[in-house]
Formats: C-alpha cells, sequence, structure tokens
C-alpha cells in the first residue's frame, strides 16, 4: 500500500509541476501529462507501480462521467436556441465524414474490409476530457467554444451509433450474429440515455436544496458516482448518461445558479491520474503492418474531422471560422474510443486484438497531438484569453457552462 501511496502523491506533485508548465510554455497540460505517462510507462522507463495499472478503468470512467455532465450543462436551452442548428448540423456531418473517408481510405490501402468498417466506427470517438481541458487552461469564451463545447458533447452519442452500424456491418461480412450487435447498440444507447434521465432529474429536484445558491460536493460526488456506477452496472455509455444527467440538471434545476461548481473543483486530481495512466497503456508494435495501419488511420480520421467540419459548417451557414478551424479544434480522441475496441475485440474474432493495438496507438498519438490543433484553432478564433484561465482546482465558470 505504500508504494501505491507514495506513487499517487508523486503524480500529484508532477501534476502541479505540469500545470504550472503548461501555463508558462502555453503548452497543452494533457499532452504533457500522456507524454509523462508514455515516459514511465513500459516503453519508458517502466517505473509506475504495478499497484496502479489497475486503477486505469475506475479512474477513466469517474473523470469521463465528471466530464460528460460538465458538458451536458453546456446543452442548456438558452445555448441551444442560439448554436442548436450549427452544433447538430457539424456534428452529424463530421461523424458522417469520418465514417465513409476512414473506411474507404483503408480499404484502399489493403485493410481488410472488417477491419476497416470497424475502425472507421471508432474513428468518429471524440476526447471530451481533453477538450474541455484545453478550453479551460486557455480562458476560451465565445460563440465558436460554445459551439464546440455542443458539438462534444453529442458527438460521441452519434458515434455510438455510428459504431453500432458499422459492427454490424463488420459482423455480416465476416459471418457472425449481426442481431446481437443491434440488440447490443440499442441497449448501449437507450439504456445511457434511461440512466442519465432517472439520476439527472431527481439531482435537479433536490440539488441546491442544502446549500443556497449551488449543490454541496457531496450532492455533486453523488451525481457522478450513481452515473457511472449505474452505467457500468448496466453494461451501457457512462459517457452518453453523464451527457444526458447534465442537460437535465441544466434545463431543469430552477433554484441553483451553478449547478456544476463543485465538480469543477474536485475534477483535476482525477484528470491527471487518468492522462498519466492512459499514457502509461500504450503498447506498440514493431511491425511494418501495423505502421502503416496507425498511420493510415490517424491521417484519415484528420483528413475526415476537416472535411466534415467545413461541409457540416457550410451546410449550416456558420461564418468562415467555423469552416477553416472547427475540425482541426475535433481532433483529440481519447477514452470512449478505447471503450469502443474492447467492445470489438470481445465481439470479433480474430480481429480483435489488432482493433485494440491500434486503437491504443492511435488514441495516444492524437492525445499527443490533438490539443495543440485544439489550442491552435481557438486562437486562430480570437476566443482564448478571454475568461479567466484556470490553474490548479481553479475552474472558469462560464466556460464549463456551469
Amino acid at each position: 500500500m505504500h508504494v501505491a501511496l507514495l506513487a499517487l502523491g508523486g503524480l500529484f506533485a508532477a501534476g502541479l509541476g505540469i500545470d504550472l508548465i503548461g501555463r508558462r510554455a502555453r503548452l497543452p497540460r494533457v499532452t504533457l501529462l500522456i507524454l509523462f505517462g508514455v515516459l514511465a510507462g513500459p516503453i519508458g522507463l517502466d517505473i509506475v507501480p504495478a499497484e496502479l495499472n489497475g486503477w486505469y478503468d475506475f479512474l477513466a470512467t469517474l473523470a469521463l462521467t465528471m466530464v460528460a455532465f460538465l458538458l451536458g450543462g453546456s446543452l442548456s436551452r438558452e445555448r441551444l436556441r442560439e448554436h442548436g442548428r450549427t452544433i447538430l448540423v457539424i456534428s452529424i456531418a463530421v461523424v458522417s465524414a469520418t465514417l465513409v473517408i476512414v473506411a474507404g481510405g483503408l480499404i484502399l490501402v489493403g485493410i481488410p474490409p472488417a477491419l476497416a468498417l470497424l475502425l472507421a466506427g471508432i474513428a468518429t470517438a471524440t476526447a471530451p476530457a481533453a477538450t474541455l481541458d484545453v478550453i479551460r487552461q486557455t480562458g476560451a469564451q465565445g460563440p465558436f467554444t460554445e459551439t464546440l463545447q455542443g458539438i462534444v458533447a453529442i458527438d460521441d452519442a452519434w458515434g455510438l451509433i455510428a459504431f453500432s452500424l458499422a459492427m454490424v456491418a463488420a459482423l455480416a461480412l465476416t459471418g457472425n450474429d449481426v442481431g446481437a450487435a443491434l440488440r447490443h447498440g440499442v441497449w448501449d444507447i437507450g439504456g445511457a440515455v434511461a440512466v442519465g434521465a432517472l439520476v439527472g432529474f431527481p439531482a435537479a429536484a433536490l440539488s441546491g436544496r442544502l446549500s443556497s445558491g449551488e449543490p454541496t460536493q457531496i450532492e455533486a460526488l453523488a451525481v457522478v458516482f450513481l452515473c457511472a456506477g449505474g452505467a457500468v452496472w448496466l453494461g451501457v455509455s457512462y459517457l452518453l448518461a453523464g451527457v444526458v444527467a447534465g442537460a437535465v440538471v441544466a434545463n431543469f434545476a430552477g433554484h441553483h445558479t451553478r449547478a456544476f461548481h463543485e465538480i469543477e473543483n474536485i475534477e483535476w486530481p482525477f484528470m491527471i491520474l487518468f492522462f498519466f495512466l492512459g499514457g502509461v497503456t500504450l503498447q506498440v508494435d514493431g511491425t511494418r503492418a501495423f505502421a502503416v495501419t496507425i498511420a493510415a488511420f490517424v491521417a484519415l480520421r484528420a483528413l475526415a474531422r476537416l472535411v466534415g467540419a467545413w461541409i457540416g459548417a457550410r451546410v449550416a451557414g456558420a461564418d468562415a471560422d467555423y469552416r477553416r478551424w472547427m475540425g482541426l479544434a475535433l481532433l483529440p480522441q481519447a477514452g470512449i474510443a478505447i471503450g469502443m475496441a474492447l467492445v470489438a475485440r470481445d465481439s470479433m474474432a480474430g480481429l480483435g486484438q489488432d482493433i485494440l493495438a491500434v486503437t491504443i496507438a492511435a488514441t495516444v498519438l492524437y492525445e499527443v497531438i490533438g490539443p495543440f490543433a485544439t489550442m491552435l484553432a481557438l486562437r486562430k478564433v480570437g476566443e482564448t484569453g478571454v475568461g479567466r484561465v484556470a490553474g490548479n482546482g481553479e475552474r472558469s465558470h462560464r466556460a464549463s457552462g456551469g
């Protein structure tokens, strides 16, 4: 136990240093934490205690549920009235373009169609945690930032649908049980919405009554743990459940003014561990075929985000900044992609390990380069530094949608 406690203390201390470096050098904290994890992990110095390796799933579930809850809060009626059409059109266009371009491109470079379809479905996933942290770190505020938050909040819902369709097609190509894949997709999405609603509506009615103005920290933790626990217990998407719960609270809680403030205050320690251990999980297959698959996947997904966002912004009638920079802001990819890969591994005999290996490697690469891309996009549209830049434990209230 003492090893694990010392390791946690060291990681939190390192998190303070990384936060300081990120703010001074204007580098994404997420990228620095991932690189720190890669350096400390098996392909680097291999100094991470074995006790910490088993914590990743637990920490990822909690951290991503917190992020999802905060992003759900960005889907308030007021914001949807202002940016709803743009959010909806761009998010659907990006997911559709990603599915078509990644699948088609991988097939053209010689990847088996079933594997290409599954990787394309996984490519639709985004990284809400990384995106939200960059927004906070840069203090970004404005219509572009608000639209980006809304897209990231619902993007993974469309991604889950796209992945379920890709799974059905891949199973059909390999002669497996198509009906099982359809049932899994319906259950994953419908069950997540049900969990989010069952947690969100009581939270909206009860939270904030013990302390005037905002919920207490215990109330905030109760919502997150109930949402995450219910989703994991039922085997549905905790990310989508968190988004639904956050949206319900944002739209139906009428007796407090800052519904998400306490989650903002307690989230960062979980994020430090989540991103660090995400870097530790990287495993590299040195074969040429693996390298080609990774390179093709990363390049095609990047192209698809740029093309999809440009098309979506044009159809939605958004201004030129959206067409130029929204795709770049949507490059990060993280935990939900690995969750999709685990589902594919368990369902696709013979392809599962390849899918998981490619997804983990590509996710770490995207978590290194993606936050830089998001930060660049936010700077190019002139919305960084508008609000108070968040530091250790500090959170910009308006940027989080609370």
